[in-house]
């Protein structure tokens, strides 16, 4: 009876791990150093992700492409192909969240990441708990990105210029071209245009568009490099910004134009 018991728990455990491969969300680690790797295996797995690993860029697009992952934790400083070309080739194909990884000092290298489509960083050294509560956010703005909350399903399409902006197929259009936006650069610009008129405080879109709380210090830039992004896919001059505006000492603000019509 005990021996029938025991391998009958061991048949349980091998479906239970077959529901977690089969429902789980999959996370790509890529990082040149054993240790983290190793750490980010053990305390993911515990969380209930299914862990894939790269050692250098080579693997990671190997891997990116063969396993279509939920999230990408990209370290910058990687042989053979570093995380800035992962990040732009990865973003030629996907929206799929991606938290970058630096031990990179100069504020330069650490944004340049985001200028490329990452969607947040985080320094090293780094809290494992830290990181792991990142994770979370950002996979749960990426699971709500299906879910329109601007307008009802015969409203969808705000018109603004030559811009048209489909809140249900989180779309964007400049006359007939189609501007690609990564999800994180569509639930900003989502925010902007809900409120629009108001100043909106970096704080308030980090918490609205990332999850974190005013508790937890992240860097602002992120941010900033995100509404940089925006105006250069969407203002006809960046640099001179008629649709978001610089709200000076507070934020930002999505300008309220009057003519602005929902389709």
């Amino acid at each position: 009876m005990d021996r029938f018991f025991f391998f009958y728990s061991l048949f349980v455990i091998f479906l239970y791990s077959l529901v977690l491969k089969i429902y789980n969300e999959k996370i790509l680690v890529v990082d040149d150093e054993l240790s983290i790797r190793q750490i980010l295996e053990t305390r993911l797995s515990i969380r209930g992700y299914e862990v894939l690993l790269a050692a250098n860029g080579e693997d990671a697009l190997s891997l990116f492409k063969k396993e279509q992952p939920n999230l990408v934790i990209l370290d910058i400083m990687l042989p053979k192909i570093d995380g800035y070309e992962v990040c732009t080739e990865i973003r030629k194909e996907s929206k799929v969240p991606i938290i970058m990884l630096t031990a990179l000092g100069d504020i330069g290298d650490r944004v340049m990441g985001l200028e490329l489509g990452a969607d947040d960083y985080v320094m090293k050294p780094f809290s494992p708990k830290e990181l792991e509560a990142r994770i979370r956010s950002v996979l749960r703005r990426s699971e709500n990105q299906t879910t329109p909350s601007l307008q009802a399903s015969n409203q969808s399409i705000l018109k603004i210029g030559d811009l048209a902006i489909d809140t249900n197929k989180r779309q964007v259009f400049k006359g007939k071209k189609r501007i690609k936006l990564t999800g994180m650069e569509f639930n900003l610009l989502e925010l902007l245009i809900k409120k629009a008129g108001e100043r909106l405080s970096r704080s308030m879109i980090l918490d609205r568009v990332w999850g974190y709380t005013p508790e937890r210090y992240v860097d602002t830039r992120v941010v900033d490099v995100h509404i940089s992004r925006l105006r250069s896919k969407l203002e006809e001059d960046p640099s001179n910004p008629d649709l978001i505006i610089t709200a000076r000492g507070t934020g930002y603000m999505f300008q309220n134009y009057k003519n602005n019509t929902f389709t």
